[in-house]
């Protein structure tokens, strides 16, 4: 299923969902991040994705980032909260979500690099190379803020 991305766009269609997620700031020993290229909008992403009935937000954050980079992760604290009315995600089933994303920073502690049916390419990424990437403003926001270890609460907005 293919996915187009609306941030602050007057054009954008209206949210007709709200379907909580999460992503995870994941650094490595030296201070890369992990991203996926992933294969819905085909632009560069923290790993993350739907919570599913049964589990925890932490337990989110572990199955995704698992499941879509290959990399075993512990969740180490909140990013912050990306709620945003303006930023809507439409599918081409006809459904628009509006954005509801728990942003956590978590730690690899095993696995091995590797592509799924979400990810076409997947890599440790340095950031001072982040503006080479394809990125939605959205996600880098949360990119930005995950990186700024001088922020002392998580991100409300």
């Amino acid at each position: 299923m293919s996915r187009i991305d609306y941030f602050r766009d007057p054009h954008a269609p209206a949210a007709n969902s709200v379907v909580p997620s999460v992503t995870a700031v994941v650094r490595n020993g030296q201070g890369n991040i992990l991203l996926i290229h992933k294969t819905d909008n085909d632009l560069w992403a923290l790993p993350g994705g739907g919570h599913d009935v049964g589990e925890s937000v932490a337990q989110t954050v572990v199955r995704e980032v698992a499941e879509e980079t290959g990399i075993s992760v512990t969740v180490e604290g909140i990013v912050g909260l990306y709620t945003d009315p303006e930023h809507v995600m439409a599918y081409d089933d006809g459904e628009v979500r509006q954005q509801f994303s728990i942003c956590f920073h978590a730690r690899p502690v095993a696995g091995t690099l590797r592509t799924s049916s979400e990810s076409k390419e997947v890599r440790w990424v340095s950031p001072a190379d982040l503006d080479k990437l394809d990125i939605h403003p959205s996600m880098r926001l949360r990119i930005a803020h995950g990186l700024d270890e001088s922020r002392g609460a998580p991100y409300i907005g």
